[in-house]
């Protein structure tokens, strides 16, 4: 007795010559239309990350010396400012010109249309904001100087020794001024080469810079790589009392 073999006919097919097909039954992609569709999802990622995360920046003047050199890339975060989150004393945030703060060298963006693509897409650092230290924030009164030379918070003294360039004075100019609600008191590092909030007291906003316009707190330094850290808030600015 033998064994019967399998019949096969014009109905049967082989399971080696099938066409591969999705759970759907459709055929799927070719590996150029999914190439592109990749990409397209790449770029709205980047999109998305570039207004709700994080964006990369190049610092426009040597006003945060030592600790950012004109040109170095950073990297900026803005999740700590969602919601009911605003900038705090000590952070390094990047903000919009409040008018007339920066000059025609410092306002430069991308130059070719491929630069300006990855800009948009905040894959390359973007020109036209400011970078500087927040100093005060709504309420404070923000004073310079103590009989030791030092600028005051609330009264409380800052020692602004691990930040500032050595030899630097806290600010070669006196103030003494009250932050409106909803606004900041900021100063570059590099106080003698800074044109800051003490620069501006003058002008129609006093020097104080809306939190509105704080697009978000620098997170990292990320160029040059031989320089590349995290940025962290300085210890001085624990414990400053609240506003009277």
């Amino acid at each position: 007795m033998t064994d019967s073999l399998p019949e096969t006919g014009p109905d049967t097919a082989s399971a080696s010559t099938a066409v591969p097909t999705t759970k759907e039954g459709k055929k799927p992609l070719p590996v150029w239309q999914e190439s592109l569709l990749l990409l397209a999802i790449a770029l709205v990622l980047a999109v998305v990350i570039k207004y709700f995360f994080v964006q990369a920046f190049y610092i426009p003047s040597p006003s945060m010396e030592p600790l950012f050199i004109k040109n170095d890339r950073i990297l900026v975060q803005k999740i700590s400012y969602w919601g009911s989150g605003t900038p705090q004393r000590g952070d390094i945030v990047v903000f919009k010109d409040p008018g007339g703060w920066l000059s025609s060298d410092e306002t430069r963006s991308a130059s070719n249309p491929f630069t300006k693509a990855l800009e948009a897409i905040g894959l390359y650092p973007s020109g036209g904001h400011l970078v500087k230290r927040v100093i005060g924030v709504g309420g404070d009164r923000v004073k310079c100087c103590d009989a030791q030379g030092r600028i005051t918070v609330n009264g409380k003294a800052l020692d602004e020794t691990s930040y500032l360039p050595k030899g630097t004075m806290p600010s070669q100019d006196p103030f003494d001024v009250q932050v409106p609600a909803g606004h900041l008191w900021v100063m570059g590092d590099n106080r003698g080469d800074s044109f800051d909030s003490r620069g501006h007291m003058g002008d129609p906003g006093g020097g104080f810079v809306p939190d509105d316009l704080v697009v978000g707190k620098v997170w990292a330094l990320i160029w040059p790589w031989s320089r590349a850290k995290r940025i962290h808030t300085p210890a001085t600015f624990a414990g400053i009392p609240s506003p009277q």
